[in-house]
């Protein structure tokens, strides 16, 4: 199985800084150069349109690595809110997601190759955004890890707390206005969010965009699914109300909860 692709998006000029932490959710203006954080980019109802990786290469230029979803999409999108920001917004070719094999991996360390490969450190591993094919090698860690990949059907239907935005520092509460960030303010103060990101193991093999059933409802969704395992691994976003025990029926599949990531 190939591994899967995303299109990173870059961002240059003197207001590329600026224009990335006005749309995006993270605090852009805290990045330095050399380092990468998480981020998203939120409808004006606060649900998750973009899942991303953002790097500072350069003082004045940013990539953008969408973890999902089309990436002509979003530059598109993106374009449509530059008005008078000196800023370019360039759109790269399909690049391959792998595990890194540079040796030392600085937590949230980025740099890029010479060959144009981004590598994002996680500090006890890293992965290339680039040309080398390793058939998903890094899939199983980051379901462990709780770093979703969104499918299709996940694009603009959950909201930060649905997939631990909080916990990766992909939400900032005190730089100042973005898209989405009223409903995702009150979703922090207040609470009362009822959908998170668990990791499971299934008897069967589950589909990445499958909408999980449970009592006649939907109840929610697979993200990512890792079969390579003899127990395979899935990161899904469940209904609080239906876990109510370490073992779940969801349409003829028992799903065991490994692990429940906070908001």
């Amino acid at each position: 199985m190939p591994s899967r692709t995303t299109r990173p998006i870059t961002l240059a000029g003197p207001d590329a800084a600026s224009f990335a932490n006005a749309q995006l959710s993270s605090d852009v203006l805290s990045l330095e150069t050399g380092r990468w954080q998480w981020s998203g980019w939120l409808d004006p109802k606060g649900r998750v349109r973009a899942l991303l990786q953002v790097t500072r290469l350069d003082d004045e230029r940013f990539v953008i690595v969408p973890r999902g979803g089309d990436g002509e999409t979003l530059a598109n999108d993106l374009k449509r809110f530059v008005f008078r920001a000196k800023v370019k917004i360039t759109l790269g070719d399909a690049r391959f997601v792998a595990n890194g094999d540079d040796g030392a991996h600085d937590d949230m360390h980025a740099h890029e190759n010479d060959d144009g490969t981004i590598v994002f450190g996680e500090g006890d591993a890293s992965i290339h955004i680039g040309m080398r094919d390793d058939a998903d090698a890094w899939l199983a860690r980051h379901v462990e890890k709780g770093f979703a990949w969104l499918p299709d059907d996940a694009l603009g239907n959950l909201l930060p707390p649905a997939l631990s935005m909080e916990r990766l520092g992909a939400v900032s509460f005190n730089k100042g206005c973005f898209p989405g960030q009223e409903i995702a303010a009150r979703l922090h103060f207040l609470g009362g969010h009822k959908r998170h990101l668990r990791a499971v193991r299934s008897d069967v093999a589950l589909v990445a965009g499958q909408s999980l059933r449970m009592d006649g409802r939907d109840a929610g969704i697979v993200l990512m699914h890792n079969a390579s395992d003899d127990l395979p691994m899935s990161l899904v976003v469940l209904d609080d109300s239906v876990v109510q025990a370490q073992a779940l029926e969801s349409d003829g599949a028992r799903l065991h909860i490994i692990s429940t990531f906070p908001a």
